[in-house]
């Protein structure tokens, strides 16, 4: 249940980040496609579908518009450096961990269970100096 609260926190902000960038003028062609990039995976980070992949591209989306300067949106979300940080740690955790129960991933591909193997005990060894 919580990583469903974090895809839709996220989610919801990267879509309406996306409405902001495409709601105004845009100034460049970058910022279209930020725009459309930044609504994509949050609608992909709501519905819970390539979870990873649109976590993982939202993060490097923006962090790559951190680093090109390119103008905000005229409300941005991610508005300081600490918000953008804190989005960016929350994007690369849900890219890590998955879409989580409550996803499109999840009806389609399955739920992923972990099983690990009993440890088999060492054998010992005959020729020991200890006796």
């Amino acid at each position: 249940m919580s990583l469903l609260l974090l895809r839709a926190v996220l989610g919801s902000a990267l879509v309406t980040d996306g409405g902001f960038y495409l709601g105004t003028r845009p100034s460049s062609v970058a910022t279209l496609w930020l725009g459309l990039a930044s609504l994509a995976a949050g609608v992909l980070l709501l519905i819970g579908f390539m979870t990873p992949l649109a976590a993982l591209a939202a993060a490097l989306g923006g962090a790559g518009a951190a680093l090109a300067s390119l103008p905000p949106s005229g409300a941005h979300v991610f508005d300081s450096t600490p918000s953008a940080i804190f989005a960016l740690t929350i994007l690369l955790t849900i890219a890590g961990t998955g879409p989580g129960r409550f996803s499109v991933d999840a009806r389609i591909f399955g739920r992923r269970e972990i099983i690990i193997p009993p440890s088999r005990p060492r054998p010992t060894q005959s020729g020991s100096l200890h006796g």
